[in-house]
């Protein structure tokens, strides 16, 4: 069982139209998947080349969420629950057990907190 490789690294965003032109307009990234995560808001990710993606994550004004910052690394695996066990048996913390999602297409995501408090993604296309 390995890590296929970095798939993207998560930021929460307080200006997402303010964001996506830096990272697009005027520092070349091409957005290569945009999707709803609830009324007027979605989740972009911008890849910046040579496989360095960026997940743009709004967090609005006045909300209950963390500040704008790093968010979160994804790591490409071939099976989510697998990893996300293996961690959990390493002394992780579950933030949210293996989940099936439709993002535009069928995902299996899970999340775990490391030693540092750190939020790892197993992302896993299906």
């Amino acid at each position: 069982m390995q890590i296929n490789k970095l798939h993207h690294v998560g930021i929460y965003v307080t200006d997402s139209a303010r964001s996506l032109e830096f990272y697009v307009d005027k520092l070349g990234g091409k957005v290569v998947h945009s999707f709803s995560i609830g009324p007027d808001k979605s989740n972009t990710l911008v890849d910046l080349g040579n496989g360095a993606v960026i997940e743009l994550i709004p967090v609005g004004e006045g909300e209950a969420a963390p500040p704008a910052g790093w968010a979160h690394i994804a790591l490409e695996v071939e099976d989510s629950k697998a990893w996300y066990e293996r961690a959990i048996a390493a002394g992780a913390k579950t933030w949210m057990p293996p989940t099936e999602m439709d993002i535009g297409f069928k995902v299996l995501l899970a999340y775990v907190h490391g030693p540092d408090n750190e939020i790892i993604e197993f992302y896993q296309e299906l």
